[in-house]
């Protein structure tokens, strides 16, 4: 009910008590037979945009249009007769600029001076509402984030106890583990005897140094889900938070990785079987190389004795003429120069020296490269003879040489040094150059083919090859590989 004010009559007197009108909460004093405001607190005021004299002229249906006044009368008829009882409603007020805000009012029956009054409180939700609305909105992208993630969001609680719960799981629950989140919150040991047998302990094992030093957890691992006989791999990552109790929380996220782990497996598998082949290339030249050089040498050098000699009986019976001379001295010179071309080329094919072990053929290339190259080159090694499979001593011969090449066409050095070193059942074998080294770059170049081959004719071994920087400068090129235990150790195991 809207009166009119009247502009003639002085501005009613406040009637609520000083604290009231200092109050930050909206206070509200009407009659409760006419409904008419009597007072109204300041903060209440400034919220409105009313004068105090104007509001004295309304009644709270006109601040709550859309409250009916039979509504307001059956409340206020429902307080009880007791001090202290109340009702409440919530509400919009429109403000005096026609806009509105929402409100919470709590009702009290007072009584001054004979006269029946209701004390309103009122609380301005506008930004409780806000934070309402903020709330959800953050929630519901929240919810759209974690649903369209590939995997399982979840938090996990290890009670000092050790004790487990599953306090939040998003829907992927029943897509990564067959399971509903209210079946794993119910039973937080299914997840564990979804893991397979072999893998619990691992699992175990990354929860406990998770937990130990508070470091993200990271593990993967196969699990069954017998509901679909399926064995799939899964990726766990989560972070520590420590909780009052001793308690620990994980929250992190849990994916599929079956897919990746079945590439790898292939990729490791398609990598062994192209190592293999490579291997066996590798000897098939090696093998071929010798026969080669054995042909080359024993055919063509034996057919180039021959004709030395056969050269060499015929110039003692030609007759005293000096250009037949001439002539007989330059095949025989010819000859010469051919059989030192087949003895190289043989050698370069494979070194005969190989037939007397490593450390014979390593000498005799340390001396060829420094003759051939005007490079210093020292070979040391503490053993005269290493026990080595035929394969074995050529694929170590084969890196050197293939370093020696890298080291003339690149490394601008001075000195080269070559180590073999013999400890237990492990070989090492250096190459060491004081050039201009080797950078990172230069590793991944498209073309470093020597640098490929020396790794792989390594991997073949079953050993590594590492590059790094040499001591005071260069590159040092380190092989290692695992030596099979010798014959009298090996039938002595056999024996006991």
């Amino acid at each position: 009910m809207n009166m009119s004010p009247d502009t003639s009559s002085p501005a009613p007197a406040p009637i609520l008590a000083p604290a009231m009108q200092a109050s930050a909460t909206e206070i509200y004093l009407f009659d409760a037979d006419t409904l008419h405001l009597v007072d109204v607190n300041q903060a209440a005021r400034r919220n409105l945009g009313y004068e105090l004299k104007a509001l004295c002229d309304m009644t709270p249906l006109d601040l709550a249009p859309q409250v009916g006044r039979d509504e307001l009368v059956a409340l206020l008829a429902s307080l009880g007769e007791e001090i202290g009882d109340q009702v409440s409603l919530r509400t919009r007020h429109r403000r005096a600029d026609g806009s509105s805000y929402p409100i919470r009012l709590c009702y009290l029956r007072i009584v001054r001076d004979g006269r029946t009054l209701i004390l309103a409180i009122g609380d301005d939700l506008s930004l409780e509402l806000a934070a309402g609305m903020a709330l959800e909105q953050y929630q519901a992208r929240f919810d759209a984030v974690v649903n369209h993630t590939p995997g399982l969001v979840y938090q996990f609680v290890l009670h000092a106890d050790g004790t487990m719960a599953y306090p939040y799981l998003s829907e992927g629950c029943m897509a990564l583990l067959g399971l509903s989140v209210s079946e794993l919150q119910q039973d937080p040991e299914r997840f564990v005897r979804l893991i397979l047998p072999e893998d619990r302990k691992g699992w175990q094992d990354a929860m406990a140094a998770s937990k130990a030093a508070l470091a993200a957890w990271n593990w993967e691992g196969r699990i069954c889900v017998e509901a679909w006989n399926d064995v799939k791999w899964i990726s766990l990552r989560a972070t520590p938070l420590p909780l009052d109790g001793g308690g620990i929380q994980w929250d992190g996220i849990m994916t599929n990785v079956t897919a990746s782990k079945l590439e790898q497996e292939e990729t490791r598998r398609s990598r062994a079987r192209l190592a293999e082949l490579t291997d066996h290339i590798q000897q098939v030249k090696e093998q071929e190389r010798a026969r080669i050089a054995r042909e080359i040498h024993d055919d063509l050098g034996g057919n180039l004795t021959a004709i030395k000699m056969a050269l060499a009986m015929l110039a003692a019976r030609l007759p005293d003429d000096a250009a037949l001379r001439d002539k007989a001295d330059y095949l025989d010179d010819l000859v010469d120069r051919t059989i030192e071309a087949v003895h190289r080329i043989s050698l370069d094919l494979r070194p005969s020296t190989l037939d007397l072990g490593l450390v014979a053929a390593l000498e005799w290339q340390a001396r060829e490269f420094e003759k051939q190259m005007g490079i210093a080159c020292m070979f040391r090694s503490a053993d005269r003879e290493i026990d080595l499979a035929p394969d074995q001593a050529a694929t170590l011969f084969r890196i050197v040489q293939e370093a020696l090449t890298n080291i003339a066409k690149h490394a601008g050095a001075t000195r080269v040094t070559i180590s073999l070193r013999r400890l237990r059942q492990h070989l090492t074998l250096s190459i060491c150059d004081n050039g201009r080294g080797i950078t990172p770059a230069d590793r991944l170049k498209p073309q470093s083919f020597g640098l490929r081959g020396m790794s792989e004719r390594a991997r073949a071994l079953g050993g590594t090859l590492g590059l790094s920087q040499a001591p005071g400068g260069g590159t040092m090129v380190v092989v290692k590989i695992r030596l099979a235990a010798p014959a009298a150790a090996r039938s002595e195991s056999t024996r006991a």
